[in-house]
């Protein structure tokens, strides 16, 4: 038996003259998502309906709460526009729940219906009254009976699932995350996959200095983040001889800042490749050496593609606290160095010079092995399988 679900656009509907792309756009990422479901999708300006079987219901509507571009998703019963059948509706519904007091609240989008819809919410309360041991509270319910009459017909609702709101994935173009094991850089990647960027992922790995499982655990972050998206990548820079260069040649001070330019040069020119319109990234501002405002202005010096930094504002606390809300937290703590913390020097400089950094990027040649290892750039697709194939 087809059960309806109905979705509730939120911030799309801000959209004036084209609309239609977005919801378009979240049609077809819910399509992806919910790809191995039979599901057959109905969407105009105002709602979208998703018609699924009834034993999927439940697991569907979890899958939605995760998908972007969704204000909120309710499980509805459609009946046709006649006040008798509306009636019975209702009491068939209201007959499988416990409640005491309720309220009835009526939208009435059909303005031909010809009774208001304050009218209506008496006319419905009050059969409902008659026939259930229940009463009304206006301001504190058990139970909220919700009725919508639209051109097309009425939909009858209770419950009601909150989505992630934003905007679809795709909509803004792609962007490059820089994508470590840390706690930032998926919080990053969360936000932008919220305002309609469709994120692929960039980590640098640095073997045999970081380890196996340094890699499975940036793989299982992506995992994550993949069930907001459904269409994440990741690509695997071989960073070792890059970063031995730059620990052989650089004064310790300047490791980080010349590593940090390397790495942005990185993500612009393989970005272009891949076709992103922005670099995404975990900076949170002063939080370490590298992202204090003179060391982030030296190290965007090597890229004219925009940087966005999600995340740039938020205090630490805040930060872990959407990592805990988007479940990345858990396994971003733990305990595997990547290459960003692996050759940490022991005092790392806080206002790099550019004349200096341009210096000692003089003492190696870098160019070529940026290309070197771009080249050797591994892309992982189907990473669910992959992390647990390399566990």
């Amino acid at each position: 038996m087809k059960h309806l679900i109905l979705i509730k656009y939120g911030e799309l509907t801000t959209k004036k003259a084209n609309r239609k792309v977005f919801i378009n756009m979240l049609a077809d990422n819910i399509e992806r998502q919910l790809k191995g479901y039979e599901i057959k999708i109905r969407k105009d300006r105002v709602r979208m309906y998703i018609e699924v079987e009834e034993k999927y219901i439940l697991e569907v509507s979890k899958i939605l709460t995760r998908i972007f571009g969704i204000h909120s998703i309710v499980i509805c019963y459609p009946v046709d526009t006649n006040i008798d059948k509306i009636k019975e509706k209702v009491l068939a519904l209201l007959h499988d729940i416990s409640f005491d007091t309720f309220k009835v609240v009526t939208k009435r989008a059909d303005k031909d219906f010809p009774i208001s819809s304050m009218e209506f919410n008496h006319v419905i309360g009050g059969h409902v009254l008659k026939n259930i041991d229940c009463k009304v509270d206006v301001h504190h319910p058990d139970l909220v009976l919700k009725i919508e009459i639209r051109k097309e017909g009425t939909y009858i609702y209770t419950d009601e699932m909150k989505g992630i709101g934003g905007y679809p994935v795709g909509i803004q173009g792609k962007g490059m995350l820089m994508l470590s094991g840390g706690i930032d850089s998926p919080v990053a990647g969360y936000m932008a996959l919220k305002r309609g960027v469709d994120v692929e992922c960039l980590y640098f790995e640095s073997p045999p200095h970081t380890s196996l499982e340094a890699k499975n655990k940036v793989i299982e972050l992506a995992s994550i983040l993949n069930q907001y998206s459904g269409r994440i990548k990741v690509h695997v820079v071989p960073f070792t001889k890059i970063q031995e260069a730059i620990y052989k040649n650089v004064p310790d001070s300047y490791i980080i800042t010349i590593m940090r330019r390397i790495m942005y040069r990185i993500a612009e020119r393989y970005g272009k490749m891949r076709k992103c319109k922005i670099i995404i990234n975990g900076e949170s501002i002063g939080q370490v050496a590298s992202q204090t405002l003179t060391s982030m202005s030296v190290i965007n010096d090597v890229t004219n593609m925009p940087v966005i930094r999600p995340v740039a504002c938020l205090d630490k606390l805040e930060i872990i606290e959407i990592a805990k809300k988007i479940g990345t937290y858990e396994t971003s703590i733990l305990p595997f160095e990547d290459c960003c913390t692996i050759f940490l020097p022991k005092h790392p400089v806080i206002h790099p010079l550019l004349s200096r950094a341009k210096e000692y990027e003089s003492y190696f040649d870098y160019e070529s092995l940026i290309d070197e290892c771009i080249s050797h750039i591994e892309v992982v697709t189907d990473f669910q399988k992959k992390y647990k194939d390399l566990l």
